[in-house]
Formats: structure tokens, sequence, C-alpha cells
């Protein structure tokens, strides 16, 4: 039995880039990473999520939202929160 790579077991899960199932994969994909990288930043930055909202001039529970993934960020909004909140730089690279 030939091993997959990891690029083709998403294939067989999800179908090939740019099938609708595979596209909702990778924003969903996308937004765990980010909410992770937000979360592991302001832990860095010794914030809780109240402090950080409060810097920010919103509510605990949107940070919250944002952490776990169960809101959309707008870009924006997510180099306010970054960059603004954490002192965090923001690139990004489309390829």
């Amino acid at each position: 039995m030939k091993q997959k790579t990891f690029e083709e077991l998403l294939d067989i899960k999800y179908g090939e880039l740019g099938s609708p199932k595979r596209n909702a994969f990778e924003e969903k994909a996308i937004l765990f990473a980010v909410s992770e990288m937000l979360k592991e930043a302001r832990k860095g930055a010794g914030l809780t999520q109240e402090q950080l909202a409060l810097k920010l001039g919103t509510k605990k529970s949107y940070i919250s939202r944002l952490e776990n993934g169960k809101s959309d960020i707008q870009l924006s909004t997510l180099y306010r929160v970054f960059e603004e909140g954490l002192g965090k730089k923001v690139t990004i690279t489309i390829d």
C-alpha cells in the first residue's frame, strides 16, 4: 500500500483545490489558524480577553468569538486587533 501525502488525503476527503467543498475546508482552516495566532499573541502579551477588549473598545465576548473561530474577521479588524491591540505587525502574502 502506497503512502499518501497530506495533499492527496485532502484531495480524497475534500476534493481537489478549487472545488466548493475544498474551498470551504480551506477557509475554515485559515480561520482556525488566525484564531490560534490571535489567542497565542494575546497570551504572549500577557493580556486577558477582557483586557484586550478594553484596549480595542469592544467586548470580551467578541474577542472570545474571534479566538474560537466563531466570527468572520474583516481584514481591517485583523489589523486593528494585532497591530493596535497586541503591538504586532501584520503582513499578508498571496501566492
